[in-house]
């Protein structure tokens, strides 16, 4: 029997367990535009409850959770802080411009974290040749950053300045709960720091497909308006949000388990020769760079041959993924097939 193929592209490949599928098909439904889905307000209540936050939004993925959050926030001719690799900037079509008409204020981070006295500092005076600051957004795990975590006092000090100056903060936590729990910080916390939450249900977690929005009552009631006119408006939706009402029960503590095998790869990465560096592996990202010898290509190519797909992230740049449907087995494969390149 052909071995399995390992997929190291990202933690949204995953498929769901025996276990997810069979809470998914006993779901109760109903119609979420008419908010009569039982299930998918379940997980709503359940989401925002964790973080310690009055309600949310259950949408088809983390883009749209962080866009209408953004487009709630926001009003043309204002403006966005957040990190130069941030998701919501660079992997999200412009969908700051296309949806809110909002400009974006870009600060250098520290593999994408940044400091309370950057984001101070980038806030504009009133002036009408300026946009007005409307918005502070922050990115917690940072995918760019390698699954970077901030320290809480990194953002308390920014929620400070967030509060003292009038500006909502909003976090995109596509991989949240890997923060959590690389750090033991509380999910509750989170909700007294940051006024609006993204929570990625397909990622690390496993479900199919979704992504939560968390906030006040009120916000999230406004929200509802823009998940419509996105095209968001989900009809007997608790069959997925069954799936993340799943992961959110029985997925979270597991995510250590990525968090060391990751750990494991980046030290076996560091050890090759055609490895130039790699950057720490606090989560389930694993991100290094080839030597210029060894073209990302042939290096891509030479995986693909052991069954093993991985990407390319920038030049000479790769990341590796783990994730739920990666085991110790699986591990053991791919650093074989890292230590058989020949450069």
């Amino acid at each position: 029997m052909p071995e399995a193929l390992i997929d190291l592209r990202s933690d949204t490949v995953t498929r769901p367990t025996p276990a997810m599928l069979e809470a998914m098909f006993r779901a109760p439904v109903g119609d979420d535009v008419y908010e009569e889905d039982p299930t998918v307000r379940a997980l709503e209540q359940e989401a925002a409850a964790r973080f310690g936050l009055e309600a949310g939004l259950f949408c088809p993925s983390g883009t749209m959770t962080n866009q209408i959050a953004i487009k709630a926030h926001t009003e043309p001719l204002s403006e966005v802080v957040c990190e130069q690799t941030s998701h919501i900037y660079l992997w999200e079509v412009g969908g700051i411009a296309f949806h809110s008409g909002a400009s974006v204020a870009l600060l250098a981070g520290e593999r994408g974290r940044l400091t309370a006295a950057q984001v101070e500092a980038a806030i504009r005076p009133v002036n009408v040749h300026y946009p007005t600051t409307s918005l502070i957004s922050l990115e917690n795990t940072h995918n760019r950053g390698g699954g970077s975590c901030y320290e809480l006092a990194e953002i308390e000090a920014i929620a400070e300045v967030a509060r003292r100056q009038g500006i909502p903060l909003h976090l995109d936590g596509a991989r949240i709960f890997n923060a959590l729990v690389a750090t033991g910080q509380p999910a509750t916390e989170y909700g007294r720091l940051f006024d609006t939450i993204s929570v990625c249900l397909s990622k690390g977690l496993g479900a199919p497909v979704g992504s939560v929005l968390l906030g006040s009552r009120a916000f999230i009631q406004k929200t509802k308006r823009i998940r419509k006119v996105m095209g968001g408006g989900m009809r007997q939706a608790g069959y997925l949000a069954a799936a993340g009402l799943y992961a959110l029960e029985h997925n979270v503590e597991r995510l250590a388990d990525d968090h060391r095998r990751a750990r494991q790869l980046a030290a076996t990465l560091a050890a090759q020769p055609y490895v130039d560096f790699v950057l720490p592996a606090d989560t389930n990202l694993v991100i290094f760079r080839l030597r210029d010898e060894m073209p990302s290509e042939r290096f891509l190519a030479h995986l693909e041959s052991q069954d093993i797909k991985a990407s390319a992230f920038g030049p000479q740049m790769i990341r590796f993924v783990t994730h739920l449907d990666v085991d110790d087995v699986m591990i053991g494969r791919i650093e074989a097939a890292l230590a058989a390149v020949r450069s």
